[in-house]
């Protein structure tokens, strides 16, 4: 008897053989078309990340600030934004044989820069605007905080090592929900399925205070320049002590945060969502279809 097909969306096999077509085509884009679409989706993620300040800075919590954070996946989702966090899952392609570590390395490479790129941008944007002022500079007191959060993980009196595990642990929370959110959306058949899929697993890693590596090409660099560019009339008003945040600077966004969060996004994404959700729906049932290996 043949089974009945799911009109509503994929079944699990048929996602899983979406994700092998569909990270194909990621890793083998163009890279001049690669990196405009990064340089858009580091910019979505920064926006999105203004929405969640935004949220904060107006009186409300993590949880609201996290799914107005969505809205950032969606747009890339939406208008096909290439965010390396999600770019992790072309290690499904690259199982499958439908690439090469050559094309998938230099992709990533690609996207990884063009989403510093975007961020920055949008950082660039914000010190113009002066947007830290909003809400009475609390706008820029909660970018302050959560970019001193972010480089927390290394505490005085314990290893570097166990900094670097901790950092690199919430970098794989991170990228396990936005990758479970952007793998629920290859199964959705419409615009709405695939938007709805984000919400709450996006809302989940940010109002848990889980590390996002592009998010925060985005945010720590906003702290910094804040820390850097900001007028005395903003200390002022706020009454904040601008020697508290002095921690802010460009090395220790790189050895403290990004460094280990994108290892952790990479093994949260690419391994234990993507390869494993792969092999047992894909390999595991003998059904894949691998090219000719390169």
């Amino acid at each position: 008897m043949t089974q009945e097909r799911n009109s509503c969306c994929l079944s699990s096999e048929e996602t899983a053989k979406a994700a092998e077509h569909i990270t194909e085509h990621k890793a083998n884009r163009p890279s001049w078309q690669a990196l405009l679409m990064a340089v858009n989706a580091g910019a979505f993620i920064a926006l999105a990340f203004m929405f969640y300040t935004t949220a904060l800075a107006d009186g409300h919590g993590k949880l609201v600030g996290g799914l107005c954070f969505s809205l950032g996946l969606m747009l890339c989702v939406i208008l096909s934004g290439e965010l390396f966090t999600s770019s992790t899952l072309t290690l499904v392609a690259r199982a499958s044989g439908l690439t090469t570590w050559k094309q998938l390395l230099k992709n990533w490479g690609i996207v990884y820069s063009g989403n510093l790129i975007g961020g920055l941008f949008i950082v660039f944007l914000v010190m113009l605007a002066r947007q830290y002022d909003a809400f009475h500079g609390h706008w820029g007191q909660v970018v302050l905080d959560t970019s001193l959060h972010k480089l927390s993980h290394f505490r005085e009196g314990e290893s570097w090592i166990r900094g670097f595990l901790e950092a690199m642990t919430m970098g794989i929370f991170c990228n396990i929900m936005v990758c479970l959110a952007v793998w629920v959306g290859f199964a959705g058949k419409t615009l709405t399925d695939k938007m709805l899929a984000m919400i709450f697993p996006v809302g989940m890693f940010v109002a848990s205070g889980f590390e996002h590596s592009i998010a925060n090409m985005f945010m720590i660099p906003a702290g910094i320049s804040i820390v850097s560019f900001a007028e005395p009339e903003f200390w002022n008003g706020t009454g904040l002590d601008i020697t508290h945040y002095q921690s802010l600077t460009v090395t220790n966004f790189i050895v403290r945060n990004l460094i280990p969060v994108t290892i952790g996004n990479i093994i949260g994404g690419g391994i234990f969502i993507g390869l494993w959700n792969w092999y047992l729906n894909v390999k595991a049932t003998g059904s894949n279809g691998k090219k000719e290996s390169r």
